[in-house]
């Protein structure tokens, strides 16, 4: 079938295809009953199909610059509508030809999203529902897709973009776009309702800890000690749920580690912006159609133990991993840093203890929790309010055990009972319990003396929570 056969349809002149069509001879346009917008609709998913039905795999070639890949689209656009006998008006052509041009270049509808500053997560369900977060809250848009197909090329370019593939025998993908916001896709036969996509947008400036003070999620207080135990190499979990703003605090947190020292960071798609010059970052892989090559967080955590590193990062432990990291953090490696999912930080050990098991080692429960408590030292909490906002609201220390049980002592808790204002925002802030931390005499022993004043103006010695 030729390229106008393609555009046109065997029904192209027939009142339900929704196109302005020219029959010949009779030098009569016919419009259909369908409104304008319908009808510019029609012919934008048609000129998509038969623009890749001309380009196949070539959209996709990495040998291809954006530049040579846009010219290529934009003639053959061009050839398309002159030689289509749609009788667009010059405008209209114009707009179809960019409108064309982005939904196969970029990620169509979702491209403006993308780069509107304010929105910080962009939820796909399906070709006509799509969703934002702005300002912590979800909201509805008026972007669509085309059709179902466009969705997955999205997701095909993007995924194709970093090395990675997903079919029906492989339905589930994490990957990054170029300015390293992560996505996750999810397509049939999986996703009943057609493809899902899930993008975590990053800001391309990394927030700074200045930027978190202003948002809230810190005070300069808590900013001072956090970065008085980095310096000490006190050992670090952050903790939150979903969304609640774990690994930019992981990234703002890293940022008082010195310059000196040699870091290793690993990740299932890298996020971190780690600003370090002496810095090695790994990346997982998954298994390829073979199933074979995967190379998991745990294989590279075991490997980083061998690049002499000073510390070591990892973006997310969500398995037998957390083994390799606590014996990381007690043989030499103090001042490692990771993340976690918990609702608190007496969960946060928990599922520690949960992801030890899960590494196939039969070791006594009381063996793990006295690993954990020698090797962590801070618990930093975060979570996502209902007013929208992100705060730290517990910074717990973690001060050993005392029978079978690990001791926790909050050094900072949220004030909940400050109650809202007006509008819904939390008044409270972040403040100290008037108890030091179990490792003060680590952080003399770094030259840093803390004013007492820090923890409360009746700050005593720790007490058992």
């Amino acid at each position: 079938m030729s390229l106008k056969d393609r555009l046109q349809g065997s029904d192209a002149h027939s009142p339900s295809n929704g196109l302005t069509a020219m029959r010949p001879g009779n030098g009569q346009r016919i419009r259909t009953s369908q409104s304008a917008g319908e009808a510019i609709r029609t012919v934008r998913e048609r000129a998509q199909e038969a623009l890749f039905a001309r380009l196949g795999a070539r959209l996709y070639d990495p040998s291809l610059t954006e530049e040579q890949l846009h010219a290529m689209v934009t003639v053959e656009l061009e050839w398309l509508f002159e030689n289509g006998e749609m009788p667009l008006s010059e405008t209209e052509r114009q707009q179809l030809v960019e409108s064309v041009t982005q939904d196969v270049m970029g990620y169509g509808p979702i491209e403006p999203l993308l780069a509107n500053p304010e929105i910080t997560e962009i939820m796909v369900n399906g070709n006509e529902d799509i969703f934002v977060e702005r300002a912590g809250r979800l909201e509805s848009t008026n972007a669509r897709f085309v059709s179902d197909e466009h969705v997955r090329r999205v997701i095909d370019r993007i995924v194709s973009a970093v090395g990675r593939r997903i079919d029906e025998s492989s339905p589930m993908v994490d990957a990054r776009l170029p300015d390293g916001s992560r996505i996750n896709a999810v397509v049939p036969p999986l996703a009943v309702d057609g493809p899902s996509l899930t993008i975590r947008k990053f800001s391309k400036r990394p927030f700074s800890v200045d930027d978190l003070i202003g948002f809230g999620t810190l005070t300069p207080r808590i900013s001072e000690f956090i970065q008085a135990c980095v310096e000490a190499k006190v050992s670090i979990v952050v903790s939150g749920g979903t969304g609640s703003g774990k690994t930019t605090l992981l990234n703002v947190v890293s940022d008082f580690i010195p310059d000196d020292e040699r870091l290793v960071s690993i990740e299932d798609s890298v996020e971190l912006r780690l600003k370090q010059h002496n810095i090695v970052r790994l990346e997982s892989r998954p298994a390829n159609i073979e199933g074979e090559g995967e190379v998991t967080i745990r294989h590279l955590v075991r490997n980083a133990l061998r690049m002499r590193p000073d510390r070591i990062i990892v973006g997310e432990v969500r398995g037998g991993e957390a083994l390799d990291m606590l014996q990381a953090m007690n043989t030499g490696h103090e001042g490692s840093l990771t993340t976690l999912h918990a609702n608190s930080p007496r969960d946060a050990l928990s599922r520690m203890e949960t992801m030890v098991l899960m590494a196939g080692m039969d070791l006594p429960l009381l063996a793990i929790r006295e690993q954990v408590a020698s090797a962590v030292e801070l618990l930093i909490h975060t979570t996502r309010l209902a007013d929208g906002s992100r705060r730290v609201i517990n910074i717990t220390d973690v001060s050993g055990m005392e029978g079978e049980v690990i001791q926790l002592n909050d050094i900072f808790g949220f004030d909940f009972g400050a109650g809202r204002d007006e509008h819904g925002h939390y008044l409270g802030s972040i403040h100290p319990t008037g108890l030091r931390p179990s490792f003060s005499e680590k952080l003399s022993n770094a030259g840093i003396d803390l004013p007492i004043e820090m923890f409360g103006a009746d700050a005593g010695p720790r007490r058992s929570a």
